[in-house]
């Protein structure tokens, strides 16, 4: 059996239905769901709601297919659409096991948004960010700091994108490339 990647989707924490930061993330969560991957969030609600609720739209879901990791202490506090909720109880400390995904997108989003970037960044992650107001708007397209992170990975940053098409573009070509070449580092 072979293991699914699970993806990340980090963002606007009060992103509501109908808003872009929504749209992306719900067309987002299906996509990935679509093609294979599991996706993770950090359970509450805004983006992170939207990404789960599009990936149980997908044809292919199944139950699994998201997992939330909770801040809190209360498992209660997840939304309606996580299959597998992890209560934590590390409070904003949970965004570095977010950031551990095997990528991460982020849909506009605050300064939590940016520590999850910085710290899937740190840890040689693909970081992939919609061109929305946020912190995702801001570094999508650049890199997070001047550090190389890997020799063999020349074009290196935050891919900027405008759609969950674009992402299913960026994860299909560079995934494998990314989590091979972080292999090589402790």
């Amino acid at each position: 059996m072979t293991r699914r990647s699970c993806i990340a989707v980090a963002g606007e924490g009060s992103a509501i239905p109908g808003s872009p930061c929504w749209s992306a993330a719900e067309a987002t969560g299906k996509m990935l769901v679509e093609r294979g991957f599991r996706v993770v969030t950090g359970g509450q609600g805004g983006v992170m709601e939207a990404a789960f609720l599009g990936a149980r739209q997908a044809r292919s879901y199944r139950e699994g297919d998201t997992i939330a990791l909770l801040p809190g202490h209360a498992s209660t506090s997840a939304n309606d659409y996580a299959d597998v909720v992890l209560p934590t109880g590390l409070a904003n400390a949970r965004n570095a096991l977010v950031a551990h995904a095997d990528a991460l997108v982020a849909v506009g989003g605050g300064a939590g948004t940016l520590s999850e970037m910085a710290l899937a960044w740190i840890h040689r992650r693909l970081v992939i960010a919609f061109r929305l107001p946020g912190w995702s708007g801001r570094v999508a397209g650049a890199p997070l700091d001047e550090r190389s992170r890997f020799a063999a990975i020349a074009d290196d940053c935050v891919f900027g994108v405008d759609s969950a098409a674009e992402v299913a573009s960026i994860l299909q070509d560079r995934l494998a490339s990314y989590l091979a070449a972080a292999a090589l580092y402790p």
